[in-house]
């Protein structure tokens, strides 16, 4: 297609569909020479087609916005272009001598071999690690415009863009299907935060400020160490809980709580104001085919980290486009792939703009035998493979994706072996600790849990009960299960009554395993012998033997009240009065204190002091780290 124009006005012109990997092949046949933009739109037959030599400034006008729309579709495939303004161009004159070049870092990309049973553990540790770097980055964004980039403003630390090179190496990643209840789990947290668990900073990703409330409330001994707006918001909570009053009496509570109004929340209260909130959108769906641009950039890279090598056309065809059923799917999906090598091999009618050659081809081996062998790749190998950096977050990905319930069992086991080799690639202490809210990592204890009911023994613990204290108890643990991402352990304590059948409820309790620390195996002269009850069987003696409590919001319909099973809600003042049976105490106090921007008032009075004991002893865990934040040596550092 020609240059074209409507009104006077230029209009851009794409003779191939490839203009972006025309950008791409320019900077990297130029790298490490910065390029202007005149140079540019010299050399990519697109651009020079539809605007020449920028002679005027519509001409640099339509250019720019074009050039920086393609720049942002290959920064957000993971391949970053670089700006810089020289210090001899002047203002009026600055579109004509911005110069580029591709973004790669210091260190170079690392390679590595994947196999086919990898694929699906890949493609699911991927989307989970791109959408932690997405929605740290949102989150900063936010954060500017609302602080106006102030200097002394708090950051988040910087994530990895997520890098296209792991499909250059893992071909065949971008047809996977993810499961959706996976993408819906990961979407559905759209913020990401650093908190401390047990001396380990993990990034985790959360649905709003109560999630992540809940989340380190139950994780004993865990605070948030960023963003700021997480930890003042997680303080507000603390406070707020201190001041609950009896839902008994719920007039003295309405009274108490308007007069001391708190300031708004982040992220969650305007979450609330129907969804202002601008977090982040939501990656590809759950099929990851992407564009036919996407396509031929994915099929180009992974040629440039194969030069010389062999690969036959149905082969690139079920790795890029997907298995087919038939043979005459086949037939499409290879003439597909053998339009897309004529598009990256097309020469231009004068021989020099991009488009070239991408690739010289053994056309002859190709017309033979129907097999791809490239050479002369432009310098595109620099891109193939994995940066460090999103390595080591591709590594935590898999170690979570291996160690959470998110995933069956045959997957987790695939995860664990896919991730000890990625470790192999990183160095000890480089790789993050992530985490999702509501689906978390086999706690420290499991594997001392496991043991002890493996081995029929017997197992002295430390927990941590609902109000925060540490209590001791010497147990037999009968079976570990999941619950809606949750790890809990079947707990039998009839060891001394040794009742016939142990079909006595009381002699059974479930404790949730983050909230064991330290775990001890005791042997026993003899295998304890603990009586078989199925899981949906103590759930139940949990609830008949729950507790019965209420507590009062500030105003009706809030979503979180949804969520409670036989929750009975009734009009209470300007909000609701909410009964339900607790089964577990420290889940309520947790409950509580997560959403206590809403909730006025709670009973019954033990439950409330549990909760006014939890949120007074987390708020002196806060200003003693903050006494030593501001005293180093009251933290044991040097001073000079």
């Amino acid at each position: 297609m020609a240059e074209g124009s409507s009104n006077g006005r230029r209009r851009f012109s794409d003779k191939w569909g490839k203009h972006e990997l025309d950008v791409l092949a320019v900077l990297s046949s130029a790298f490490p020479q910065w390029l202007t933009s005149r140079q540019i739109a010299q050399r990519v037959k697109a651009y020079a087609d539809s605007y020449g030599e920028l002679a005027d400034q519509a001409a640099k006008a339509a250019f720019a916005k074009q050039f920086q729309r393609d720049r942002a579709k290959l920064a957000a495939m993971g391949i970053a272009i670089e700006s810089r303004q020289p210090e001899y161009s002047s203002k009026s004159e600055g579109q004509d001598f911005a110069s580029y070049r591709l973004q790669l870092g210091d260190e170079p990309r690392i390679r590595m071999r994947f196999q086919q049973e990898d694929l699906p553990v890949l493609a699911a540790a991927n989307y989970l690690a791109q959408s932690i770097a997405l929605s740290s980055a949102s989150q900063r964004l936010e954060s500017r415009e609302a602080a106006k980039v102030s200097r002394t403003a708090p950051r988040v630390p910087q994530m990895p863009v997520p890098g296209l090179g792991l499909d250059s190496i893992a071909p065949g990643l971008g047809t996977q299907t993810i499961p959706d209840t996976l993408v819906k789990v990961i979407d559905s947290r759209r913020f990401a935060a650093t908190v401390d668990v047990d001396g380990e900073h993990i990034n985790v990703a959360y649905t709003d400020s109560d999630d992540l409330a809940m989340f380190v409330l139950e994780h004993p001994g865990s605070s948030i160490i960023s963003p700021q707006e997480a930890v003042d918001a997680f303080s507000r909570r603390l406070h707020a809980a201190t001041r609950f009053g009896s839902a008994d009496r719920p007039e003295e509570a309405f009274k108490a709580h308007e007069d001391l109004s708190t300031p708004a929340d982040h992220h969650s209260d305007v979450e609330d104001a129907k969804g202002k909130s601008k977090g982040r959108k939501a990656l590809s769906a759950s099929f990851q085919t992407g564009s036919e641009v996407d396509r031929r950039l994915r099929l180009m890279l992974f040629l440039s980290a194969h030069i010389g090598e062999e690969f036959p056309m149905a082969d690139l065809a079920e790795r890029f486009i997907g298995h087919a059923e038939t043979e005459d799917e086949l037939r499409k999906s290879v003439a597909v792939i053998r339009k897309d090598i004529g598009t990256l091999t097309t020469v231009s009618d004068d021989g020099e703009m991009a488009g070239s050659q991408f690739f010289d081809i053994d056309w002859s081996l190709l017309e033979a035998e129907g097999i791809i062998s490239a050479t002369n790749s432009l310098g595109l190998e620099r891109l193939a493979g994995i940066s460090p950096q999103y390595l080591s977050l591709l590594t935590a990905s898999v170690s979570y994706l291996a160690h959470s319930p998110l995933l069956p069992a045959q997957s987790r086991r695939q995860a664990r072996s896919l991730c000890s080799r990625l470790r192999e690639h990183t160095e000890p202490g480089e790789t993050p600790w992530l985490s999702l809210t509501g689906y978390e990592l086999e706690p420290p204890s499991f594997q001392a849990v496991d043991s002890a009911i493996h081995s029929k023994s017997l197992l002295h613990i430390e927990y941590t009960d609902g109000a925060g204290r540490t209590r001791e108890k010497t147990v037999a643990p009968a079976k570990i299960f999941v619950d809606e991402g949750v790890y809990y352990a079947a707990i039998w304590n009839g060891m001394a009554a040794k009742k016939a059948g142990g079909g006595n409820h009381s002699d059974w309790q479930v404790l949730r395993l983050a909230r064991i620390g330290r775990a001890e195996i005791i042997e026993s002269d003899a295998p304890v012998e603990i009586p078989d009850v199925p899981v949906s069987q103590l759930r139940q003696w949990s609830l008949d033997n729950g507790t019965e409590s209420s507590f009062v919001t500030d105003k009706p319909g809030l979503p979180f009240i949804d969520l409670l099973p036989d929750a009975r809600v009734e009009p209470c003042g300007t909000g609701e009065l909410v009964h339900l049976t607790v089964s577990s105490d420290s889940w309520f106090v947790a409950f509580c204190i997560a959403h206590a921007r809403h909730i006025v008032a709670v009973s019954p009075g033990t439950l409330r002091s549990m909760i006014m004991a939890r949120a007074q002893r987390e708020l002196s865990l806060e200003n003693k780290a903050a006494s030593r934040a501001f005293n180093p040596q009251a933290a044991g550092m040097l001073v000079p």
